[in-house]
């Protein structure tokens, strides 16, 4: 399951993929939209900018906005950045892997094999989504919601 700070950091990232302009949004606006915690979502969008994905702008008309082109932020790479690892089991994580204790040989472990298999699944599918495919999605199922 999906811890809330990686689903608000989702959302707030969609929210500013949707935006017509690439203009800095304030906080403030971005939280009473997405409905997140103000102080919440200060800590989330410090994160996102230290990993390069926004950037921010000071001053009265400061924010933060998009750094990366919307079809260059995918969901693996935030579920990353916020949950760690995408694995059920740490023997088959590819940056956060540990060997299981009770295995006694990883190279013919069926439960290794079958987990493996979802997780390059599961992977595969989180690098397609992207901020862009997204947007796209909620776009085609509600052609009148603006976030303007």
């Amino acid at each position: 399951m999906l811890s809330k700070k990686t689903k608000y950091a989702i959302n707030a990232l969609v929210y500013l993929a949707q935006r017509k302009t690439n203009e800095p949004v304030q906080i403030a606006m971005i939280s009473k939209a997405q409905n997140i915690p103000q102080k919440f979502l200060e800590s989330i969008l410090l994160d996102l900018k230290k990993a390069a994905i926004l950037s921010s702008k000071r001053g009265k008309n400061g924010g933060y906005y998009l750094l990366k082109n919307p079809s260059d932020i995918n969901l693996a790479e935030i579920m990353r950045l916020f949950d760690g690892a995408i694995a059920f089991l740490p023997c088959v994580t590819h940056k956060y892997y540990e060997r299981c204790e009770e295995c006694k040989n990883e190279e013919t472990c069926g439960i290794r094999d079958v987990f493996l298999e979802v997780r390059n699944t599961t992977v595969e599918l989180l690098k397609k989504a992207t901020l862009r495919e997204i947007t796209t999605r909620e776009n085609l199922l509600d052609p009148n919601y603006s976030p303007d």
